[in-house]
């Protein structure tokens, strides 16, 4: 019962958003009223504890994903700070993976923006009940019940305020608690002590249609209270709470907050919303993996006295302690000076002794149990992605997925005594981050380096520098094409070689189909039973797939491509297997070339915010570099919002143009949508094809 009690009283959550929402200064707050920080630290004089890396520090944004954790009302609330640019991506997939519950926010006179739609997809996709914050409610423009509707539009979801603010933009003075129904005035400097006063008349009529419309909502998702409501009983503020956190962890209803964390307004009903209706690790589902030698699905409750299972979600280069594998623990204990087993590699792992973080302040604890967000130092083959569990009782947990590079860029050392130690460097940083690619070019042997975007790539080489003193000269940035096929074709690869007295002979003949988007490489075997035995079937297919990195047109990897194996058959010699292999990647390069191959670029989603009298010339920008308009709406202060799609290849030095061309009010945002076949001529003059 008291591990079930303890367990009840974690929360694990993540704070998200768009870049420049104020997650890293409503995290500030957070700390500092749970008595974590003694004073409050400040993004633009870089003295956060979240962001506590020197390019964080510089720039004023996040970039690697830190985890705090504090108590509020004798709750652990264990914290992940996440980056709002998209070029970090990674960090919020693989934090919201283990994460119980999310903390959205969004600024108040921008509402929804495109970085909000994507974290909250993801979030979607990994089921987490999400609490919104709308922040910045004391600048210019500043619309709480817009927001609010944007929520219910982009989003699709169903916010139901619980809040009414009290004023808006510089006479915003506090907020209406409608479950409570109390009015908090925020009066003093800090923020600390809010007044709780009756609610002012001139909005008693605001807050009476709110509140119905809050109990409505939440009796809707509960029979038990609907049938109540229907008979005209009052639903006390007990049953409220308690209904909505029903729908919250449900994922029916998402509750809307409001404040101002940068003037310490509204920060403490945060951690309010977050103990009453985000989960704990007992209300979330129980994690599903497979057995690793038999494939059956194995279920893993929260239980600190259960098999252990634990995720590693996340690897850092820590300066001090050498690789620390951040985890999440979602079932058993992990006991200090112990062995456990990775299961993903099947490999024996020594624990030293485990660290509970504080951003990049570590304190060593004997043991994590189920619910536990902790790090581990002196793990030698633990990977992000890999699962942690007991070597009698294994499971195999489903890793994380991440995007494919978009964009790469060559990369050579300054002298010869920095080649070793940038290829330990480059090497250290792609184990920490999965996005994050390192590949040689086999016509020039020079080293490519691939990322998510400009910023991305800038960020990993100032890191390489600063922390692995390495001088690198950096070449311009290249789009990473694609290659795909437009017709279906059948073709036939024969090998046929003389090694001493034997003669090797092998046939193979394969079929070539476009795939849908994101099919990525999908093999069929339509030999009869019997032709070939399965290890000879994984190596054909092993083949095929190594051949599709190899592309057809420009050397670009070939992607959603259906192959169908139709013939096979080699002479029963030593080295069969390699005659086999080397007339299936015959069969394919064949078939490719006559399958009217075409190049693919990355398309990027992006959304530009202009000044109205600079929208036309905006458009006509984005025209010229192929984009294409969806839509637009207006934004306070006299400014337009352009959605559209681009191809990144037209986005170098876009930054430096809409600055220019809006007298440096101009801003966009974009990220990865889909790759799309390049026009004709502009394939041509990449391939170098005379028109």
């Amino acid at each position: 019962m008291q591990e079930d009690r303890s367990l009840g009283r974690i929360r694990n959550i993540g704070i998200i958003a768009h870049i420049d929402a104020g997650k890293t200064t409503t995290t500030e707050r957070i700390l500092f009223y749970t008595g974590r920080t003694y004073r409050m630290g400040n993004v633009d004089d870089g003295t956060t504890v979240t962001d506590w890396m020197e390019q964080e520090r510089e720039r004023g944004i996040t970039i690697a994903s830190a985890a705090v954790s504090c108590f509020w009302r004798d709750y652990r609330i264990n914290i992940i700070d996440t980056p709002g640019h998209i070029d970090f991506t990674a960090e919020v997939q693989r934090s919201l993976r283990v994460l119980d519950g999310g903390v959205v926010i969004f600024d108040a006179v921008q509402g929804v923006e495109p970085q909000s739609e994507t974290v909250w997809r993801q979030a979607d996709r990994f089921h987490v009940p999400r609490i919104c914050f709308i922040n910045k409610m004391d600048r210019a423009g500043a619309d709480f019940w817009r927001c609010v509707e944007m929520i219910r539009e982009r989003l699709e979801a169903v916010p139901v305020a619980i809040q009414v603010p009290i004023g808006a933009e510089s006479s915003f003075e506090g907020v209406i608690d409608l479950v409570d129904q109390v009015a908090l005035f925020y009066r003093d400097e800090l923020g600390a002590e809010p007044q709780r006063l009756a609610i002012p008349d001139e909005l008693k009529d605001e807050v009476e249609e709110a509140r119905r419309v809050l109990v409505e909502t939440i009796a809707e998702t509960d029979d038990v209270l609907l049938a109540k409501y229907l008979d005209g009983e009052d639903l006390s503020a007990e049953e409220l709470r308690q209904g909505l956190r029903r729908a919250t962890l449900g994922n029916q209803l998402v509750p809307v907050i409001c404040g101002a964390s940068l003037r310490n307004r509204g920060v403490q009903p945060v951690l309010d919303a977050i103990v009453d209706y985000l989960p704990s690790p007992l209300d979330v589902p129980p994690i599903i993996g497979v057995h690793p030698q038999s494939g059956e699905t194995v279920v893993r409750h929260a239980d600190p006295d259960g098999p252990l299972a634990a995720l590693v979600f996340k690897i850092v280069t820590d300066p001090f302690v050498g690789r620390l594998a951040y985890l999440r623990v979602y079932s058993g204990t992990l006991h200090a000076n112990t062995s456990t087993h990775n299961s993903t590699k099947d490999r024996k792992e020594r624990v030293t002794r485990p660290l509970q973080m504080y951003a990049n302040r570590r304190e060593e604890v004997d043991s994590v149990s189920a619910g536990s967000i902790a790090a581990l130092g002196g793990l030698k083959f633990t990977f992000t992605g890999d699962t942690l569990c007991d070597q009698g009782d294994p499971v195999v947990l489903e890793a994380i997925t991440f995007p494919d590079p978009v964009i790469y860029v060559a990369i050579e050392p300054s002298s010869a005594a920095d080649e070793a130690r940038m290829l330990q460097a480059l090497l250290a940083l792609t184990d920490e981050d999965p996005t994050f690619r390192v590949s040689t070019d086999e016509n020039t042997g020079q080293t490519l380096i691939s990322g998510m975007g400009e910023l991305h790539l800038e960020i990993l080489v100032d890191r390489m520098v600063r922390e692995f003193k390495v001088q690198a000269k950096v070449g311009r940035p290249q789009v990473a094409y694609r290659e795909t096929i437009t017709q279906a074709v059948t073709a036939e690869g024969e090998f046929a070689a003389q090694r001493g007295n034997r003669s090797l002979f092998a046939h193979v003949g394969v079929t070539l189909k476009p795939g849908a988007r994101g099919d990525g490489f999908r093999f069929t075997n339509a030999l009869p039973a019997g032709r070939l035995s399965n290890a000879m079937l994984t190596e054909v297919e092993r083949a095929l797939r190594d051949a599709m990195a190899g592309g057809a047109l420009a050397g670009y990897p070939l992607v959603d491509v259906q192959v169908t194996l139709v013939d096979a058959s080699y002479e029963e010699e030593p080295g069969a297997d390699v005659a086999l292999q080397s007339a299936a990647v015959m069969a394919f390069s064949k078939a490719a070339r006559e399958a009217a191959p075409v190049l693919l670029e990355p398309v990027m989603k992006i959304e530009v915010v202009a000044p109205e009298e600079n929208t036309g010339d905006v458009m006509g920008d984005l025209n010229a570099r192929r984009g294409e308009i969806e839509g637009m709406e207006p934004r306070s202060g006299g400014m337009q919002a352009i959605r559209g799609h681009i191809p990144l290849a037209e986005t170098f030095g876009y930054a430096t143009d809409l600055r220019s061309g809006t007298q440096g009010r101009g801003s966009f945002t974009m990220e990865f949508d889909y790759y799309a076949p390049v026009p004709v001529e502009v394939s041509n003059r990449i391939l170098g094809i005379d028109q």
